[in-house]
């Protein structure tokens, strides 16, 4: 799977989880060179506290378009880590 934006591939693996119908991938699989840390989080009730990232790229922002948990739930603890994308990001095969 890939994940793009603004024309360039910001993730890629072949060992997503697919959660939700969201494609969550691993740490290991972003180009972290777009990615910068967010102050926004958000609580999910059987997640947990969800972190975001703001990507750039190509003098471009898409604030918060990418999520993560740090800690999960029980449930959810196959994802922790993992990050997932909205906001226009692509997500393709």
């Amino acid at each position: 799977m890939k994940a793009i934006w603004n024309n360039k591939v910001i993730a890629e693996s072949d060992n997503t989880k697919i959660i939700e119908n969201n494609h969550y991938f691993p740490p290991e699989a972003i180009n972290k060179q777009y990615f910068t840390a967010s102050e926004t989080h958000t609580h999910c009730h059987w997640k947990g506290e969800a972190f975001y990232y703001t990507l750039e790229v190509d003098g471009k922002s898409n604030p918060d378009a990418a999520w993560y948990y740090p800690e999960t739930s029980e449930l959810a603890k196959q994802i922790k880590g993992y990050v997932a994308f909205w906001k226009g990001v692509e997500v393709v095969e």
